[in-house]
């Protein structure tokens, strides 16, 4: 699938052996911590998809203007903004600039070492009259210390003496243009319609000058954001280290710093200038502040040293893996992509520090920087199992969204929050709210996570102080967003069901529906879970419970309220078809036929009119099949196979967060080899840009889906109701599969082959657990190690609808399949692409 001249494989690195100016390298290639991000952008400075410096957070806003307006419609647009650019050091060679697109390159290699965190580049090229210069490049953005990047470039001229200028800049990509802009060409409205792309902010101005100066080799830049009122400061530093002759020359001014070492260089003498970079940003404080800030991260950087700050991040990252690592036996280039997504968490959230976790965290534009559900679904589950700290940051972000979410819920005539499907600074942002705030799904979805965080670090403070705000509030909004429906039973007995209509579930190819089966199944989950905590903070820390009961108004007969709702929500079945349909009318749909639709006409959303696409039974994303994984425990094996045959054959994939689930209730229920090809195709998403669209940034909730496919998938691991399980399904050609958990204080090892299952406790208390019904129990002293008779059922090939060629509709009609042109139907009896 990669081009592995270009990329070789190695467990530990990504390598490029191929110099390219493409987008995808500058993603693939980006450093960050969470707080901040540089692109893999050349340092040069010159040509790049989008010369990329993103700090999570700093926005601007913009009004939506609706072509027809409506009470209630999201008013307010936010868009990440592209911070000043500090990565460009450019080298002149007799006056002469290097330009890799054109320059006679002897050797290039562009490494980024996972056991570091160390960006490196090294470059041999030959100028025109023959002399010969060796540059090496290295990055790091600290994990450590939040504010701090560092650039290092050592250049040679290894054969003769030449005049090198290098000039280190700082540039306002953000309002700048021609090889200044930092912002993508179809951001600005240059080409092609893609929702996923970052929104045009403004012709005017964003980043509006504040304080910059020049002292000594420092240089200082910062900015109020026009509208949204932010602040944002750099400040660099530089030391050059050489043998040679110099002089060093500066210019500011309010979009450009420069520091120009002119260098008298002699032939094999090192030029090493070093580049200390710090941004601070904020919501309310003046941007001479920042600038002060920025200065004393320098100062203690000098002060300690740069080689500390280098050793630090290796012993950050050492600290990582070993809490975190996932080691696939036998396959290296597997390796090397696990362990390169496993990277990109921890740089979209080790430092996110109680912001959120960006869809694609900080290293593109993509979804102009906003955050999603997607955070707390597949990202939250590896932080919270490996750095639980991280995980609580990440709900502390959702916490500070409570009175924005409060007041959402107030304007569509709600009780309790509502989240936002997209957001940056805590209010909706989806100008669409088909596909967008009709996903109340996310109020689901977080709570969800909480659950699951309090669960797995057993950290009942943070629920009693924070955590249980939010579930509280988001099961208020189900309370009543949902309603009461009577009926009578064959025999006569009154039932009464409740139900929740006119909302949107993950499938955003299936919008404003009724009873969407994922939606109720989590907000049962999301009542059950508010109840039975509001009870237990009461029975034992009665205090605590008056200081939230004041804290949210909670009333004496709410808990009840919710229970009654979650006991009588309505689950849709048709036993027509023995399946789930994923809403109340989507099994009257006809069925897209995928396998007769063109490539050149995916994915959908791009060649389709959205009229068209909600028409069909065809779906963007696993919906239905992600509820069977989340909320298993409550389907039955036989279910869930029946759900993922039918679904299965439907789901386009046209969303990078599909697969991945796919791949695990394929393993779970017996496709294993198609769960294989559903993993690979999730951990190349990036890494091969099967999407199209890796340029514009990494796709985080995917990196995350990764994590859990091969934790949960393959490892067969599970918690339901706070209960630690294995059920493995290990791949066949796979010698064996290892990975870490954080289990309530305790540290695991988890190693599964064709044959055992070993559970070692490395640090903690012991831990209980069961492998397919069994139970065991480990300790530090005392591994478990289970004798496993298979690794689950194993079904070949994967479903097809012509498994259902004879079935029929519950009002007794029968399937067909099509796809929507000037046509007739394909009968499915007769339809050969079904196979």
């Amino acid at each position: 699938m990669i081009d592995r001249d270009r990329f070789p494989v190695d467990p530990w690195r990504l390598i490029e052996t191929r110099y390219s100016e493409d987008g995808v390298g500058e993603t693939l290639f980006g450093v960050g911590n969470g707080y901040l991000g540089l692109r893999g952008n050349h340092i040069e400075g010159r040509g790049s998809h989008e010369h990329g410096t993103f700090i999570n957070g700093l926005h601007e806003t913009w009004p939506i203007r609706h072509a027809e307006q409506a009470y209630g419609f999201a008013e307010v647009g936010q868009t990440i903004v592209n911070a000043p650019d500090a990565k460009v050091m450019r080298v002149y060679v007799d006056d002469e600039p290097v330009s890799l697109d054109d320059a006679d390159v002897r050797e290039y290699r562009r490494t980024l070492d996972m056991r570091t965190g160390v960006l490196e580049r090294v470059v041999v090229w030959e100028t025109p009259s023959g002399k010969r210069v060796r540059m090496r490049d290295e990055r790091i953005v600290s994990f450590e210390a939040r504010h701090l990047a560092i650039l290092r470039l050592e250049v040679v001229v290894e054969n003769s003496d030449a005049p090198v200028t290098i000039s280190c800049q700082i540039l306002n990509r953000q309002d700048g243009a021609g090889v200044y802009a930092g912002t993508p060409a179809e951001a600005k409205g240059g080409a092609g319609f893609d929702p996923r792309k970052a929104e045009k902010i403004s012709d005017d101005r964003v980043l509006e000058p504040a304080e910059y100066w020049q002292d000594g080799l420092r240089s200082a830049l910062s900015y109020r954001v026009a509208a949204s009122g932010m602040t944002v400061a750099v400040v660099a530093d530089h030391i050059i280290e050489t043998e040679n002759e110099y002089t060093a020359r500066t210019l500011v001014e309010p979009d450009i710093a420069k520091n120009v070492f002119r260098v008298q260089a002699k032939a094999g003498v090192p030029i090493t200038v070093t580049k200390l970079v710090s941004y601070h940003t904020s919501r309310g404080v003046p941007a001479r502040e920042l600038v002060d800030r920025c200065r004393r991260s320098l100062d203690r950087a000098a002060l300690e040293g740069v080689s500390i700050q280098f050793a630090r991040q290796a012993e950050w990252l050492a600290a990582f893996w070993e809490r975190s690592d996932v080691q696939i036996g036998g396959h290296d280039d597997l390796q090397q992509a696990t362990r390169w997504c496993l990277l990109q968490l921890a740089q979209a959230s080790a430092r996110a520090d109680g912001v959120g976790v960006a869809a694609k965290g900080v290293t593109g534009s993509g979804y102009s920087g906003h955050y999603f559900w997607d955070t707390e679904i597949y990202v939250l589950p590896f932080l919270t199992y490996t750095s639980p700290q991280w995980a609580r940051n990440a709900l502390r972000a959702r916490v500070q969204m409570l009175p924005a979410s409060r007041r959402r819920a107030a304007q569509l005539n709600e009780a309790g929050a509502l989240f936002p499907w997209r957001t940056i600074n805590g209010e909706e942002a989806s100008a669409y709210y088909a596909a967008g705030t009709a996903q109340y799904h996310i109020n689901a979805d977080v709570s969800f996570a909480l659950g699951k965080y309090v669960r797995a670090t057993g950290d009942e403070d943070f629920l009693r102080r924070e955590g249980a705000d939010i579930a509280i509030e988001t099961a208020r909004l189900w309370a009543t967003l949902g309603f009461w429906r009577s009926s009578r039973t064959d025999a006569g007995e009154g039932v009464s069901t409740f139900h929740i209509h006119g909302v949107t579930g993950p499938d955003e190819y299936t919008t404003v529906v009724n009873d969407n089966l994922y939606t109720n199944v989590m907000a049962r989950y999301n009542l059950r879970y508010a109840a039975r905590i509001v009870r237990e903070i009461a029975d034992t820390h009665p205090e605590e419970y008056e200081r939230l009961a004041q804290r949210t108004g909670l009333g004496a007969d709410e808990a009840a309220e919710w229970d009654r709702a979650a006991e009588a929500m309505f689950i849709p079945y048709s036993p027509g078809l023995g399946i789930h349909p994923q809403d109340s009318l989507f099994l009257e749909r006809e069925v897209w036929d995928l396998a007769h639709t063109p490539d050149s006409q995916r994915p959908l959303l791009l060649h389709f009119h959205p009229l068209v696409i909600y028409r069909f039974q065809v779906l963007k994303q696993a919906d239905v099949v992600l509820a069977l994984f989340l909320q298993g425990n409550h389907f039955t094996p036989e279910e869930k196979k029946a759900d993922f045959d039918y679904y299965d054959p439907l789901t386009t994939g046209d969303s990078t967060l599909s697969a991945v689930v796919q791949s695990i209730l394929a393993a779970e229920v017996g496709y294993q080899d198609l769960a294989l090809e559903y993993f690979e195709q999730s951990i190349y998403v990036d890494l091969h840009d099967l999407h199209h669209n890796a340029a514009d940034g990494v796709h985080v909730a995917s990196a995350g889906g990764v994590w859990t496919a091969l934790v949960s998938g393959f490892g067969g691991m599970r918690d339901y109701a706070g209960e630690l399980s294995f059920d493995p399904r290990l791949p066949a050609d796979w010698p064996s599969l290892s990975y870490r958990l954080q289990w309530q204080g305790s540290s695991l090892q988890i190693t599964l082959t064709a044959e055992t299952l070993t559970v070692e406790v490395r640090s903690g208390e012991a831990v209980a657990f069961t492998v397919r019904g069994e139970s065991f129990t480990a300790s530090v002293s005392d591994a478990a190690v289970v004798a496993l008779a298979d690794q689950g059922p194993r079904i070949p090939g994967r479903p097809t609808l012509r498994q259902f060629e004879d079935a029929r509709r519950d009002d007794g009609t029968r399937l067909s399949a099509s796809v929507p042109v000037i046509t007739s139907a394909i009968p499915i009896v007769d339809a050969d692409s079904l196979d």
